[in-house]
């Protein structure tokens, strides 16, 4: 059977406007979500690494996890999300309008945010890379919605869309075969991973 990688989102954080938002960190329920999956999933103590974004919510969840399992972490700046600074933080709804133009704009820096064609050329790229040193076996990469979703359309071999987004905000895992980047399954919220979780 093939190793497996999964792509696991960041959960909740706390929104604070005035910290930039790579170095937002984990809010109690993140935290809180996060333990659990650290407890109970099956398929943590089958990894042998854990790679995250060097944003800070995503090393916060990918610290937890790898405290519970035998996995070694490490970090990989070039993971990191979309790069959104020009606008810094909006609320949710104006954030909501400038995601939807993102995905349907790829090859557009929309407000100068990271184009979508550029950001997922790099989650691609670095993921190949990453999976190309890592040891054999089950790999988790831990990071963040956008580029996660862009990731997840290459692998579907389909177009840029939002259609193809996490459901809900962060906590959401997809997974696919090392050896030919096959889909074995879409979003799920990590719950689905815990024993007894629905």
């Amino acid at each position: 059977m093939s190793a497996i990688a999964r792509y696991l989102t960041h959960p909740q954080v706390n929104i604070d406007p005035s910290v930039p938002v790579p170095k937002w960190g984990l809010s109690p329920e993140g935290r809180a979500r996060t333990l659990r999956l650290a407890r109970e999933a099956r398929f943590l103590r089958q990894l042998v690494l854990i790679v995250s974004s060097g944003e800070t919510k995503a090393i916060e969840t990918s610290e937890i996890l790898a405290a519970h399992c035998n996995a070694r972490m490490i970090i990989r700046e070039a993971m990191h999300e979309n790069d959104r600074s020009s606008t810094g933080f909006l609320p949710p709804p104006a954030f909501e309008v400038m995601a939807n133009r993102f995905f349907a704009n790829p090859d557009v820096a929309v407000e100068g945010w990271e184009p979508a064609r550029v950001a997922q050329a790099r989650i691609v790229t670095e993921t190949k890379r990453v999976l190309a040193d890592a040891p054999s076996g089950d790999v988790l990469l831990v990071g963040h919605g956008g580029v996660g979703t862009l990731l997840r359309c290459h692998i579907l071999g389909q177009p840029i869309a939002r259609d193809r987004d996490q459901p809900g905000g962060g906590g959401n895992l997809h997974a696919f075969t090392r050896d030919n980047w096959r889909e074995l399954h879409g979003w799920r919220a990590l719950e689905t991973e815990c024993e007894g979780g629905r």
